[in-house]
């Protein structure tokens, strides 16, 4: 039982789907605004790669996760000029910026760390709250996670509030709805969906930060490992709202967590292989996105360019 619920399993949960959630929030706001944003996954990758390169040139692990997040959210706006102002396919967008940050995140990292990056580069701490010590099991799983666990945590809080408690969020949710509708009333489609565009990445960029700066201390090619696109499983796993986003997330991280938690295990004589087991988070995606949960209903304009009748 330890194996599937114990103290190790529950803090491992945390501590992956940190990443995995990042990317879901920020395709949660993206798509609300009624643009589909698959590039998620090459700006966790900027952010990743950028975020180390900066933790070990400046010796700084907040200035890295400043420069982490604003290399993703370099790499969104061009997702949002091309989307946005030229109207290009944003499925075809996304992949080409996907495959231009793999590639040029592993030739940076030839260039400058061939044999790897050096140790001692400065990590983010863990947020150690002294007044859950007393709590049993609470203490010791939640109250020593890393400050970006707790700013995800956070951040599902202040998103959701947002989204469908304030102004700003109904405006938001208006041009992923109906654009039109919501150009006619006074509101900037364009700006909005540019705003939107650019937080997802950087977002997804504090994922990516997450995995070097304040987990690994290192950096190696493709090292997302298709994180970002989990994330967008994540966001239809939990029908696109912050707070079903990180439940879903959850249930990722620990479909993650398990794998790496029955390594070694065996039914009887059998002994379960390494590799099926590292299967099972992308196992779980295949069925969120397949609709295992029920069909799941997108903003009604997501992924429909828009043309104002000014232009």
């Amino acid at each position: 039982m330890e194996l599937l619920i114990g103290a190790g399993v529950i803090a491992a949960t945390l501590r992956l789907a940190t990443p995995i959630a990042f990317a879901a929030l920020g395709g949660v706001i993206t798509e609300r605004s009624g643009v589909t944003n698959i590039a998620l996954e090459g700006c966790m990758l900027f952010g990743a790669f950028f975020g180390i390169l900066a933790a070990d040139k400046t010796g700084s692990a907040p200035l890295a996760v400043l420069i982490g997040l604003l290399a993703g959210t370099v790499l969104a706006a061009v997702h949002a000029v091309a989307s946005v102002t030229w109207r290009a396919d944003q499925i075809v967008t996304g992949m080409a910026l996907n495959i231009l940050a793999l590639g040029v995140t592993s030739y940076l990292n030839y260039e400058i760390y061939g044999s790897g990056v050096p140790s001692g580069v400065p990590l983010l701490p863990a947020l150690n709250l002294d007044f859950l010590a007393g709590v049993p099991f609470v203490g010791g799983v939640i109250g020593h996670q890393n400050v970006l666990v707790w700013l995800a945590l956070v951040l599902v809080i202040v998103l959701q509030l947002y989204m469908f408690r304030t102004v700003a969020g109904l405006r938001l949710r208006a041009v992923g709805e109906h654009p039109r509708a919501a150009d006619t009333v006074g509101i900037d489609v364009r700006r909005t969906r540019y705003w939107a565009v650019l937080a997802s990445g950087g977002l997804a960029a504090l994922g990516g930060v997450y995995l070097t700066v304040a987990d690994t201390g290192s950096f190696t090619d493709g090292l997302t490992n298709g994180r970002g696109f989990i994330g967008l499983a994540a966001m239809i796993f939990g029908r696109w709202t912050p707070v079903g986003a990180l439940v879903a997330s959850l249930i990722f991280g620990y479909g993650d967590a398990l794998s790496v938690s029955l390594q070694g295990v065996s039914i009887g004589d059998l002994r379960i292989p390494v590799q099926l087991l590292s299967t099972i988070p992308y196992l779980l995606t295949i069925l969120a996105v397949a609709g295992f949960v029920g069909r799941s209903r997108p903003p009604a304009a997501d992924g429909v360019p828009y043309e104002s009748e000014g232009h």
